[in-house]
Formats: structure tokens, sequence, C-alpha cells
């Protein structure tokens, strides 16, 4: 591992934590298109090819990369930011298919998708990297593709509700957090809106779905908060902080916060940042989303020297990690994921 010098006339690199944890960025996204074999895919219609574009150019690949070997620069260009990070390692997430609640595939849905093989075998090879899969559980075979990818070295499972049409708080999917529960593996659900994907079923965003798997005895990380990514979607964050008043094992995450456009997640910003919530956060960039500090600059919560410093870091992975640490995230942030993970993870 490589660590960034950290000489900005800032505070960050006085708080950094100390190293007898792992620090992880427990939020990155693995894409591709099938080269290689890997079985993903991506489904880039005509009207989405400038976004696609623009991300692949903010991570540091050609333009020509969407048409060759996606699948192959984009593990070389993640490995490499991540050994030229502060970090040791990061979360790499599986995205499951689309299916209807009984189990049958939705082919016609989903805007891209990676195997859970892939991921777990990307991490077999590559310490840096540890293995995020995805299940959908109506599928029929569900609880058999838990156990194999626990027995595998899975760390978590994430799951996006609204995208893939999983409703959590279904009863028929009771005995698969139970698994989930006996195995100790996390489970990073998607809450709050969502523009990146296509959506399904935008109300399985609400972060109450999750109470039943909070119920069964799951850890539970609520991705992004459950803040809103549109100034129109529901503002879901009130709800989850209450929810973290009930459940001990209820998370959220830091992804998406340092994003473009946000205005929305920004106004609750302010009680991130202090105890209690701020005990329950775990890191997390959603690479390769791009990170902009540019919004939390002009309301005061990054010091124009540390904004000016971090914005034209070539590294995204470092840059949102730095840019979170000088807006006063606490270092335990970084290093909590540790703690949920299944024994030996």
């Amino acid at each position: 591992m490589t660590t960034t010098s950290t000489s900005a006339p800032d505070e960050a690199a006085a708080r950094q934590p100390a190293r007898a944890e792992r620090l992880i960025d427990a939020h990155v996204h693995i894409v591709g298109r099938g080269s290689g074999g890997t079985g993903c895919w991506l489904r880039t219609a005509w009207w989405r090819g400038p976004f696609h574009a623009w991300l692949v150019r903010s991570i540091g690949l050609p333009l020509s990369a969407l048409r060759g070997d996606l699948d192959g620069l984009y593990v070389e260009r993640l490995l490499e930011l991540v050994r030229g990070s502060s970090l040791d390692a990061a979360v790499i997430l599986a995205q499951e298919e689309v299916y209807d609640a009984d189990g049958h595939k939705l082919t016609n849905h989903g805007t891209f998708h990676v195997p859970n093989s892939y991921v777990l075998r990307l991490a077999r090879e590559h310490p840096e990297f540890l293995a995020g899969v995805s299940i959908h559980p109506a599928r029929h075979d569900a609880l058999e593709e838990l156990d194999r990818c626990v027995a595998e070295g899975a760390v978590l499972m994430k799951c996006l509700p609204n995208c893939q049409n999983i409703d959590c708080g279904d009863r028929r999917y009771t005995r698969f957090w139970e698994r989930m529960a006996e195995t100790g593996l996390p489970l990073l659900a998607h809450t709050g809106g969502e523009y990146t994907l296509e959506v399904v079923r935008p109300e399985y965003a609400d972060p109450r779905r999750l109470v039943l798997p909070l119920e069964c005895g799951v850890t539970v990380i609520a991705a992004h908060c459950a803040t809103r990514s549109g100034l129109f979607d529901p503002q879901y964050f009130p709800i989850f902080a209450e929810l973290t008043r009930r459940f001990p094992r209820l998370y959220g995450d830091t992804s998406a916060f340092l994003v473009p456009n946000n205005r929305s997640r920004g106004a609750v910003l302010a009680e991130c940042l202090r105890a209690p919530m701020s005990d329950r956060l775990i890191h997390g960039s959603d690479y390769p989303v791009a990170v902009c500090g540019h919004w939390a600059w002009a309301r005061g919560f990054l010091p124009w020297p540390v904004f000016r410093r971090w914005q034209r870091h070539p590294n995204p992975i470092e840059r949102d990690y730095q840019m979170k640490l000088a807006m006063g995230f606490p270092v335990a942030t970084v290093s909590r994921i540790n703690a949920l993970l299944p024994r030996g993870a």
C-alpha cells in the first residue's frame, strides 16, 4: 500500500486513524461488458452514452475502453487506485439481475450485471479486494447461492431493492434473512433516490423495508443513509435516523456524499457529522461515481485550500477519503466495517 502525503494546511493528517485495523472503502462497483468471459453485461442506450463516457474519463480510462476490454481495463485501473491510496482494501460489489417476486428473471430490466463468481474470483486473486455478492432472495436457488458465496469468501451481500425489484420486507424472504444472520453476512442495501440506474419500484428505497432483515438478526448498512438523490425524491433520512435508535445493527454509509449534484444530501450532512449518527456510519465512495467537493466547499464544510488540493487529485478513491476526513467524518468510519464482517474476512 502507498500512503499519499498530506501536507495540505488542514487537520486531516492529524486525524489519520491508528493502523490496528484495515482502512476499507466499503462501496465500490465493478463494471464490465463481458470481455474476457467475465459474464458481465452493460446496457448502453444511446441516451446514456454521454454519461458512460463521462464516467470512464473521470476514473482515468480512455473512451475506447467502452468498445474494448472494459472489464480488464476497469479492474487494472481500480487496483492502481486502491494501491495508490491511503486505504488497504475495497469491497467490490456484484450486481444481481432483476427478478419478480416468484423468482422469474425479468430479462427486459436492469442496467448492468456483474456475476458473483466474478467478484469472488477477483477477491481471491487480489488482497486489495473483498467480495460483496448480490443475490435476489426470490431466486429459486437463493439459499444455495448464499451458502456458496459465503463458503467462497463473500464479506457482505449488496442489493438495490428499487432497481432489482426486491421488497426486503416480504415475509417470503424470511428464511433467506435468517440464513444471512446465521452466516454473519451483513446486508448493504441501497436506500433513497437513484438516477444512475433503471428504477423498477421506487418505493422499495424506503428504509422501513429493511425492518424484517433487522428483526431476523441481519446487520444492515443503509447505503447513502436513505438520503435524496434529487430535489423531488422523498427524504427518508429522518426515518433512517429513527430506525438507528430502534435497531443497534443498523448502520449507514457515506457513499455518494460527494457527488456533483449533492445539494439534497448536503441538507443532512451536519447531523451525519455529529454523534450519535456519526457512530453508525461506514465509509464508502460509490466508485466509479464522480467525486466532487464543490458543494461541500460552498457550504463551508471544506476550507478552500483543502478543497483546491484534493479536488485536483487524480485518484478519486483518495480524493473521496481525504475530503471526508477534512469535512469532519470520524476516522472510525473508515475502519468500522471490519467489526461488521464475518469472522475471518
